[in-house]
């Protein structure tokens, strides 16, 4: 007959079999401890092992656990950074940007004040053309605004443009270096009088030209050209450029220059719009 152990033998009888062993273990060890001394030479050539190894691999779970713990505080301290830092350089952003405007502001200012004889009324560009230059262009001041067609646009230190077209909240702007443009100026203290052809042909090469000066004109290099008292469509006194060159025309009866605008055509963001006009004109 074949015992099934797991049913005849019972917990309670084996419990009491090892408690009866380890007794009988201990009174031996007690009053004949040489004879357990086998016994604890082997074990302890096993077990010990078998502790210092077990106590090796507590040391470098405890290790892991630890670099774990640091690796992930400093993960939560890179976000944390990654945020600082990112919220510093919107804070930059923000300040260059009001920077800018502080400094455009000054700008305007100053421009204004070479001009106090004039009403004007600041507006911003919000639209341009595609060809690189802003040579014709809009800006979110309107009819409401007082800017007509005919008002002169100054930027920089002189002249800009004029509108040309203006409607209740915006108006659009033509600039003295457009090819359809066309300026009377003067040159120098003595005032001789030029034409300034608008072509962004010659702005490609860095100047606009000032044709039909008369021969016996002296003109300089440095010399200062302005919007002539005579012109029907801008006031007297903008600042148009500075002469680079001259040369003789071929008819030998005129002159030509090449002009330097004060203002710089491929970056306009902020102008002043002069809100007295002269007389109105088609254009």
């Amino acid at each position: 007959m074949k015992l099934n152990y797991k049913k005849d033998l019972s917990p309670k009888y084996l419990l009491i079999a090892l408690s009866v062993i380890c007794i009988a273990l201990t009174i031996v060890s007690a009053f004949f401890p040489d004879v357990l001394k086998p016994v604890r030479e082997v074990t302890g050539g096993i077990i010990t092992p078998l502790q210092e190894g077990v106590n090796d691999i507590g040391t470098w779970v405890e290790e892991k656990v630890a670099v774990f713990g640091d690796v992930k505080e400093l993960k939560a301290e890179n976000t944390e950074l990654r945020g600082q830092v990112t919220d510093l350089q919107n804070e930059l952003g923000k300040n260059e940007a009001e920077l800018a405007e502080l400094q455009s502001l000054r700008d305007l200012y100053s421009l204004d004040e070479l001009y106090p004889d004039y009403e004007k009324t600041a507006a911003r560009v919000f639209s341009v053309n595609s060809s690189g230059w802003f040579n014709e262009f809009y800006i979110n001041k309107g009819l409401n605004d007082q800017v007509y067609e005919g008002c002169n646009v100054i930027c920089d230190d002189g002249l800009l443009g004029i509108v040309v077209e203006s409607y209740d909240d915006y108006a659009k702007v033509r600039a003295i270096i457009d090819d359809r443009a066309n300026v009377t100026g003067e040159i120098g203290t003595a005032g001789n009088l030029c034409n300034i052809e608008g072509s962004i042909q010659t702005m490609e090469a860095g100047y606009l030209l000032a044709t039909d000066i008369d021969k016996n004109a002296i003109i300089s290099e440095g010399d200062k050209i302005i919007t002539s008292s005579v012109s029907d469509r801008y006031l007297y006194g903008l600042t148009i450029g500075y002469v680079i060159s001259v040369e003789q025309d071929s008819n030998n009866l005129t002159q030509t220059a090449h002009i330097l605008p004060t203002v710089n055509f491929t970056d306009i963001k902020d102008v002043l719009v002069i809100l007295d006009r002269k007389q109105e004109v088609n254009y």
